[in-house]
């Protein structure tokens, strides 16, 4: 068994609600990612994206890290680690350096860019990423690589995202716990980003949604940057306990009627009355409903959760439009994790967004490809093409603050209602 810290191999984990994911690939030299393997543990002590029971969130870690390690034939010393919730914060920062030479020097880069993060934060919070999104010399168009440009005073526009240092710091823990040096941390829905979009759709105008467990990453590209970031906190469990509460049945019975049988629009596509036995509690009898009833409820439940993203897009498009800068979504949206696996996700978001909507499957994977190639691993398989392209270099400057130390129903206001009542 060799060790991953001992080559080119890369550990990503993705800790969540629902879910705790290994993934080990080894990155080629085209970029794309060889999976080698990969472990999947029903996640304890995680609620979400915070652990709240730092035994059971351990044992959660190590089943799908000896999962893994078992695939791939390798001992994991290190991670790169997601990291989500709803302390999440998103921020759009600017920053300046004068230009004493004349020149744009790497220098001058990172003198505006330390400058954009030393804003002040709101008490413990810290930073997790800085992500330059243009430059700008004295009154130049705006631009990627500012290097070598003549000018007087260099400006940047950078997005920071922020998480809070006691979730940050119960999250590191239970992975130290499990016996794992963290070499990196890397918001989960970044993550997802570099799995499941292409640069021309952030370039044209996307907006990504990956909908797991207990939250809801969103973020905003227009011109190739990242303009928009944060963690709604409704997503797959709120949809599996009103379920449980609608048809007064189990949670684990709820979840399986709303993989099963759920539909993201009432009526379903296919086999709307398909018969459904439902479990009683506590030794009741058994109901049966038609798929189109259950898919009444999921449909308002899915409804609600994408109407909260446009609600906080059409407040976006306002603010870039007063900026000038370009809000338009042209490649439209993309929808990942594993909520997206619902029957008739696109079309329910097509009709809620109006522009061109896909599920986002991950992008330039290769080797164990028929077992990760779905939407709930596309944060695990992100953070290992963070990694990779991100990888902190003499005279390049990483997006992160943490250099790579390691090589490895009943209508919607009722749904709505309850969504609310839950936070």
């Amino acid at each position: 068994m060799t060790k991953a810290a001992e080559s080119k191999i890369i550990v990503g984990l993705d800790i969540g609600t629902s879910k705790v994911v290994a993934v080990v690939g080894e990155v080629l030299p085209d970029g794309v990612i060889n999976v080698m393997g990969a472990g999947v543990c029903p996640s304890k002590g995680v609620d979400r994206g915070g652990v709240i029971d730092l035994d059971a969130a351990v044992n959660s870690i190590q089943r799908a890290i000896e999962q893994a390690e078992s695939i791939a034939d390798c001992q994991i010393m290190g991670v790169t680690l997601a990291i989500s919730g709803q302390h999440i914060v998103g921020l759009n920062e600017a920053g300046s350096s004068t230009l004493s030479g004349g020149v744009v020097t790497q220098d001058n880069i990172e003198s505006a860019v330390d400058m954009a993060k030393a804003i002040k934060l709101q008490d413990g919070l810290e930073t997790l990423h800085m992500i330059p999104q243009e430059y700008h010399v004295d009154r130049l168009p705006a631009t990627k690589n500012p290097i070598g440009l003549s000018g007087m005073r260099l400006q940047v526009q950078a997005h920071l995202i922020a998480c809070h240092q006691a979730w940050l710091k119960n999250l590191k823990n239970a992975v130290e716990h499990a016996k794992l040096k963290v070499d990196q941390v890397v918001f989960s829905g970044l993550a997802s980003s570099y799995s499941v979009l292409t640069e021309d759709e952030k370039e044209l105008g996307v907006c990504l949604i990956d909908i797991g467990g207990g939250t809801m990453d969103v973020l905003v590209y227009t011109d190739g940057a990242l303009r928009y970031s944060k963690v709604i906190p409704f997503a797959g469990n709120n949809i599996t306990d009103y379920l449980a509460r609608v048809f007064t049945t189990s949670r684990p019975e709820a979840e399986s009627l709303k993989v099963t049988y759920g539909s993201a629009i009432s009526p379903p596509t296919h086999n709307a009355d398909k018969k459904i036995e439902v479990a009683g509690l506590g030794g009741r009898m058994a109901r049966t409903f038609t798929r189109a009833q259950v898919a009444t409820v999921t449909s308002q439940c899915y409804n609600d959760l994408l109407k909260v993203v446009e609600d906080e897009l059409t407040q976006l498009r306002n603010e870039l439009f007063q900026k000038g800068i370009k809000q338009e979504l042209i490649a439209g949206v993309v929808i990942t994790g594993g909520g997206s696996q619902i029957e008739d996700i696109v079309e329910c978001a097509k009709s809620i967004f109006g522009s061109q909507v896909r599920v986002g499957y991950p992008l330039n994977i290769t080797g164990l490809t028929d077992y990760v190639n779905k939407p709930q691993y596309a944060t695990a398989l992100g953070l290992l093409q963070y990694s990779h392209y991100n990888y902190t270099e003499q005279g390049t400057i990483s997006d992160s603050n943490e250099d790579i130390l390691s090589a490895f129903g009943r209508g919607t206001k009722r749904v709505f209602d309850f969504f609310k009542s839950k936070f």
